[in-house]
């Protein structure tokens, strides 16, 4: 896939940033990794794709086996789309390329969220083969189920740049799961994906993100949301399985009145795993509201979890919360909750909590006839279960099926 043509500006502005590090987390060197030219084929039926690629995509929540279940499926290996296709009226499932040559009003979104001079990651974006997918529901239509996009890395040592846009029309519903996977079990490489999410007014949108990278792979998200008067936000980020180095900082905007936003994050860091993962709110809006929401555990690596809300309009609410847990002798956690408030008339509260497993509560649980290994378990399934208001049953069903799934690995 050719790289998407933007405009001059766009170009001289990720040149300027092509070496800025981020400002937070570990950097790295991106001449470690190539930017691949090989296109993949177009898959007319993704179900016909082997059945061990299959597999992968289906424990980052990807069903192509059985798609009825999904209102639209997205596939991307490495930089090139290899399918897209919708099965409901009202959505729009596409590559961005065939988004761009079809509506000449989507440049306007480019880079309207993300800003592309952020860091050297959101450059090599823009100078480097690319491509995404764009969803869009129209206004005032709801999706059934849920659209699916799958991102997937098949080449080794390469950098995957991905620019994903999703708009919500006035009054629409949009619910998205995006699984990311790789076929490598233990090559390196580095996923790169930018995301703008605009939510207009009424609209609602949930989005779920399940990572099942391998343990030598390094990804660097890059997503902001800008959600207009009384739009919906809900974010959930769920990773439980290895990875080399994770550093990402999602950032939403609440620019309309009563604009809401929740992050829900469940993350898991086993030996040799780094992360740097938070979540960042902006209330500008009068009354509008945010709740963040993490469980972080580690059984050996090092998780680093933020968390930021800034109050810059009357009568606004934000809550934080960051919950930690060490398995095991070894493993960090480190918690840093930021509140912000530019005038009176806010309301702003976090808690967080680092810790191990209370030995009085395995204890308990030994003494009416659990194992203690039993005993472990049946806390660590509760800590991690996270209750997420206004998420579909459907959607909650296969959240809590990934985390269950998941679970024996953690233990």
């Amino acid at each position: 896939m050719s790289k998407i043509k933007t405009s001059k500006t766009f170009k001289d502005k990720a040149k300027a940033a092509e070496n800025k590090a981020a400002t937070y987390g570990d950097d790295i060197d991106l001449n470690n990794y190539v930017n691949p030219d090989e296109k993949h084929p177009y898959q007319k039926d993704p179900s016909q794709l082997a059945a061990q690629t299959k597999e992968i995509m289906l424990g980052a929540g990807i069903m192509l086996d059985d798609p009825g279940q999904r209102s639209a499926t997205y596939l991307q290996m490495d930089n090139t789309p290899v399918h897209f296709s919708t099965r409901q009226d009202g959505v729009e499932v596409m590559a961005v390329s065939q988004a761009l040559e079809k509506y000449d009003w989507l440049t306007d979104y480019f880079w309207k969220a993300v800003a592309i001079d952020s860091d050297k990651y959101t450059a090599n974006v823009e100078l480097n083969n690319n491509d995404g997918y764009f969803i869009r529901s129209l206004p005032g239509q709801k999706t059934v189920y849920p659209v699916q996009a799958c991102l997937y890395m098949a080449q080794a040592k390469a950098i995957q740049n991905v620019h994903n846009i999703i708009i919500a029309e006035e009054g629409s519903e949009l619910h998205i799961i995006t699984g990311c996977a790789t076929g490598s079990r233990d090559e390196p490489g580095l996923h790169i994906g930018v995301s703008e999410f605009f939510i207009k007014k009424g609209a609602k949108v949930t989005f779920t993100m399940i990572h099942n990278w391998n343990p030598e792979i390094a990804v660097r998200p890059r997503t902001v949301t800008i959600v207009e008067e009384g739009g919906l936000f809900l974010s959930n980020y769920l990773l439980m399985k290895p990875v080399n180095s994770l550093q990402m900082y999602p950032t939403a905007r609440c620019n309309g009145k009563k604009a809401t936003v929740r992050y829900n994050s469940i993350l898991v860091a086993g030996k040799g795993t780094n992360l740097d993962v938070g979540s960042r709110v902006f209330l500008n809006a009068e009354n509008s509201r945010t709740e963040i929401i993490s469980r972080a555990i580690t059984t050996g690596g090092n998780i680093t979890a933020r968390g930021y809300i800034e109050g810059n309009a009357r009568d606004v609410k934000g809550h934080l919360e960051c919950r930690g847990l060490i398995l095991g002798e070894k493993g960090t956690i480190y918690a840093i909750p930021e509140l912000k408030g530019n005038l009176a008339g806010i309301d702003l509260s976090h808690e967080a909590a680092v810790g191990k497993i209370a030995e009085e509560e395995v204890e308990y649980l030994m003494a009416r006839g659990l194992t203690k290994d039993e005993a472990t378990a049946a806390i660590v399934r509760g800590f991690l279960r996270v209750d997420i208001e206004g998420l579909p049953p459907m959607l909650s069903a296969e959240l809590k099926k990934a985390v269950e799934a998941s679970e024996k690995e953690v233990m």
